[in-house]
């Protein structure tokens, strides 16, 4: 039995900053274990938060610049890291941080030039999860499913409350999984705006009141109509979400309470519509930051009732979920194995999908 040693590196759509997870991941009597050894958060600089936001608008010759300056910084910071470790590393997984994903027109583009993250950082490097699965024709997302399969397979579904929700959940055999909504992102939206990094456990939401107009207004966006296999992102967040927050006369606290309630309406719906009829009790596996807002469980819970338990595991598991998730898509791809799943991302065939690259002397 090998143990692989791995650097899980994941930045998400509510550009909190870099998660790394120091993971040691292998295989006994055919099924996959892990452990997540150290974790650290790298909270963004306002510069470079704002350089990651505003990405998706900037010229093709910035964007490559800033391609190449995250990559370096990835590896600086994925240097410190395991200098101060003093541990074994085989090799860094990077998720990179997406700032282009229209999978519609096969663009789909991962912040964080591997190369020279391995050239900083002196690790071998697995990255670019997303583009070969949008070359075959598939969403290139949610990328998650593969760890929910192999190393949570004891809970039926699994939702994670990232900038925005996304679940999977077995169905006929397949795994099936999609981005469901928002989840965070509207929330640290308003919140910055209050000069707030975020509601801690809810509170401001939990002391608001429901805008019913807007509620019905989120309710019935187009997207939540469209059928699976489907992702979203920073786009619909900006053209669809935003204007509605912004010509809203709701006071700060009202909007968060009805995202809160939104975002549980439609999660709760996606649960019921794939609930098993026969079995009843299941169980959901909560996780990502919004795991951590307790008005936000509490929400969800009470919108599910008994026959679904919410199930918020320790909060390293919370926070380095995906972060593990990419290590364990990085040992799949170095052993030649499926690591994206057609029947999530609705791409033409599985793949093994990352992009490997070695430490050169420059």
């Amino acid at each position: 039995m090998s143990t692989y040693k791995v650097l899980g590196l994941m930045s998400g759509t509510s550009l909190d900053g870099l998660d790394i997870a120091y993971c040691h991941i292998w295989k006994e009597d055919g099924k996959w274990s892990f452990s997540i050894k150290e974790t650290a958060e790298i909270n963004y600089s306002d510069e470079m938060r704002e350089y990651l936001k505003n990405a998706i608008h900037l010229s093709e010759e910035e964007h490559e610049q800033l391609h190449k300056d995250y990559g370096i910084w990835l590896g600086q910071q994925s240097k410190i890291f395991i200098d101060e470790l003093d541990e074994e590393v085989d090799f860094i997984a990077s998720h990179g941080h997406t700032s282009h994903h229209r999978p519609k027109e096969s663009i789909t583009f991962q912040l964080g030039d591997g190369q020279l993250l391995a050239n900083t950082s002196g690790k071998q490097v697995v990255c670019d999860f997303r583009t070969k699965d949008v070359s075959l024709k598939g969403q290139g997302a949610p990328l998650v499913p593969i760890g929910d399969r192999l190393l949570f397979h004891e809970y039926d579904f699994c939702l994670n409350l990232g900038g925005i929700s996304n679940i999977s959940f077995e169905k006929n055999g397949e795994r099936i999984a999609y981005d469901i909504g928002l989840a965070n992102m509207p929330l640290n939206y308003i919140t910055h705006k209050m000069g707030m990094a975020y509601d801690e456990n809810g509170q401001l939401a939990r002391s608001g009141k429901l805008d019913e107009s807007l509620l019905n207004q989120l309710n019935t966006l187009e997207y939540y109509k469209l059928p699976y296999p489907k992702s979203t992102g920073y786009e619909w967040f900006t053209s669809q979400i935003v204007p509605l927050i912004e010509n809203s006369s709701a006071s700060n606290e009202d909007l968060l309470h009805t995202f809160i309630h939104h975002n549980c309406e439609q999660i709760t719906l996606s649960v019921q519509k794939h609930k098993n009829k026969d079995k009843p009790k299941s169980k959901l596996l909560a996780t990502g930051g919004g795991a951590l807002n307790q008005f936000f469980i509490d929400t969800l819970q009470n919108k599910l009732g008994t026959g679904i338990e919410v199930v918020v595991p320790d909060k390293t598991l919370i926070a380095y979920k995906e972060a593990l998730v990419f290590a364990l898509m990085g040992v799949l791809r170095l052993e030649g194995k499926t690591n994206v799943l057609k029947s999530v991302t609705g791409a033409t065939s599985d793949s093994c999908s990352g992009e490997v690259f070695f430490p050169k002397d420059v």
